[in-house]
């Protein structure tokens, strides 16, 4: 589970990331986000609507996973951000792994996860 701290609270921050935000467009969601003027942790919305399906026990399964990857990579996920992820009707069709790595990639894809360098050169 997502530790409060990181989750973004509030319908005003939700619309700001997904109006003044950019968008990058996975096969499975969109993920809106946006720089703030601070340094502290990122913070994450999920955006699963009932036209992805109407049965709660499919959009908490997807929330669940996207929020579970996001947790994984916490340490490696920039500070200073917000971040709205966007479920698309593909999402209902994937598992909860599949879902989990694409949602990995489309923040490596996307930038968002910081670069460590190795302590020793070669």
């Amino acid at each position: 589970m997502l530790a409060r701290q990181f989750n973004l609270k509030g319908k005003d921050n939700f619309e700001n990331v997904e109006k003044k935000g950019k968008i990058y467009q996975s096969e499975s969601f969109g993920l809106a986000y946006i720089k703030r003027e601070d340094n502290e942790g990122s913070k994450f919305g999920f955006v699963i609507s009932k036209k992805i399906s109407g049965e709660a026990i499919h959009r908490n399964r997807i929330k669940r996973a996207m929020a579970e990857s996001v947790r994984f990579s916490l340490t490696d996920i920039k500070n200073g951000y917000n971040f709205v992820f966007l479920a698309k009707q593909a999402c209902i069709r994937k598992s909860t792994d599949e879902i989990m790595k694409e949602v990995r990639n489309s923040l490596e894809k996307a930038g968002f996860i910081k670069i460590i360098k190795n302590e020793k050169n070669y």
